[in-house]
């Protein structure tokens, strides 16, 4: 008699959440408007003997293609214009071909013009995303600006913005004592989120020069031309008709003096009618206001040299160039560089010998009442003044000492632009 066995069903375990598994779509790789993950991604970059053709081509594209696609593209974007250098990238199909799809040019940092062929052949441009981030920054000199700003990391730019933008009429920074202090209020730029391309404007700014307060606020006085220039808190411009120096950086090692005595020629009266900034060779001269060059030659001891009118009353020279970088007959606008220091001409050492005429006669630039600029107009004053208001406050709500800085909320304010 045989026994009945059962066998008993293995019973099922209930599959438990960690045990399954987990596909992940790969995260959306963005960029010129594409899915980059959609596509076998190759960059290079504009090559000597390169051409919209050659690139195609040496991608396993025929002629006959390529001449179609660049006669659509023609409208858009002159393929002939690629310039050496500047990058670009090709999305191909994913697979063992590898065959381009999409060519994508940029010319520059925002701009990109695409190409696209996989379906019907069309051809735009674009932009990447830009955001502004705006800041803040103190500072307490010790030395000088420069210095003070690179010891916090920020853009040599910002030097150049309040020494030649801003306060090129009203602080000499040549000249700055320590214990001057400032603060500013500025963008940063950026592409793409990631791409840092500097500072983009300063907005507003304050310095304490000889325990004198001087505002700047950024504001654009005509909006179809784009005018933009630097008020103080009473709406009076920045801006002056001539800049106080015609280098960015430097010292004045001689001055105006009719009175001068020289001992190597015997303590004879040696006049001296300019005003001399001493200059490594090379370094850029500027004018130091609107004007036509009237004389860009050599002659004797005042070796190469550029004179400009600018008007009626006005007129300046600057000796002893390395070259010039002006002609005759040419307008200059202030601050265009005209030449570069240098010692041509009686010198001692590299330097440019500044002078300044007034109804034809040399005269002493720092004794002058220079004109200003154009001043605000009536009808702009209120608004502007309304619209300084919160800036100001912001203003003077950042402190300077550690102490205060701990009690000061930080600040940053992004914008957005997309164009």
């Amino acid at each position: 008699m045989f026994g009945i066995i059962a066998c008993k069903k293995e019973e099922e375990k209930p599959i438990l959440e960690e045990e399954l598994a987990i596909v992940e779509e790969p995260e959306e790789i963005l960029e010129f408007g594409f899915n980059l993950n959609d596509y076998v991604v190759k960059r290079d970059t504009i090559r000597k003997g390169d051409s919209f053709g050659v690139i195609l081509e040496r991608n396993k594209i025929g002629y006959p293609k390529i001449f179609h696609i660049a006669e659509k593209a023609k409208d858009t974007f002159d393929i002939r214009k690629l310039q050496l250098g500047k990058p670009y990238t090709l999305l191909c199909s994913k697979d063992s071909l590898e065959t381009p799809r999409c060519f994508i040019y940029q010319p520059n940092l925002e701009e990109y013009v695409v190409i696209n062929f996989q379906d019907s052949i069309h051809a735009y441009t674009s932009r990447k995303p830009i955001k502004y981030v705006e800041k803040t920054i103190t500072g307490i000199i010790t030395s000088s600006i420069s210095e003070t700003l690179d010891e916090q990391g920020v853009s040599p730019v910002l030097t150049n913005k309040l020494a030649d933008e801003i306060y090129a009429w009203t602080i000499d920074f040549r000249r700055l004592q320590k214990g001057d202090r400032f603060k500013v209020i500025y963008t940063d730029k950026f592409i793409d989120d990631t791409i840092y391309t500097g500072i983009h404007n300063v907005k507003a700014a304050y310095f304490e020069h000889k325990d004198e307060p001087f505002y700047a606020f950024r504001y654009q006085t005509d909006t179809v031309k784009g005018i933009i220039d630097y008020f103080n808190e009473e709406a009076k411009n920045l801006r002056r008709a001539f800049l106080k120096s015609p280098i960015q950086f430097g010292r004045i090692s001689s001055r105006y003096n009719l009175k001068r005595r020289i001992a190597y020629y015997g303590y004879a009266l040696r006049p001296h009618k300019g005003t001399d900034f001493a200059a490594p060779v090379g370094t850029p001269i500027r004018a130091t206001a609107n004007g036509t060059v009237t004389e860009s030659t050599r002659k004797g001891g005042n070796g190469k040299y550029v004179k400009i009118r600018h008007n009626a009353t006005y007129e300046t020279q600057y000796l002893h160039m390395s070259r010039q970088n002006v002609k005759k007959g040419q307008f200059v606008k202030q601050g265009d560089v005209i030449g570069y220091v240098g010692m041509t001409g009686n010198t001692g050492g590299p330097h440019v010998c500044y002078r300044f005429w007034v109804n034809g006669k040399q005269v002493d630039p720092f004794r002058q009442k220079l004109p200003e600029a154009k001043p605000i107009s009536d009808s702009l004053k209120t608004k502007y003044l309304e619209y300084i208001k919160p800036i100001k406050n912001q203003l003077d709500n950042i402190y300077f000492s550690p102490e205060d800085l701990k009690q000061q909320p930080e600040q940053t304010i992004i914008r957005q632009a997309n164009s």
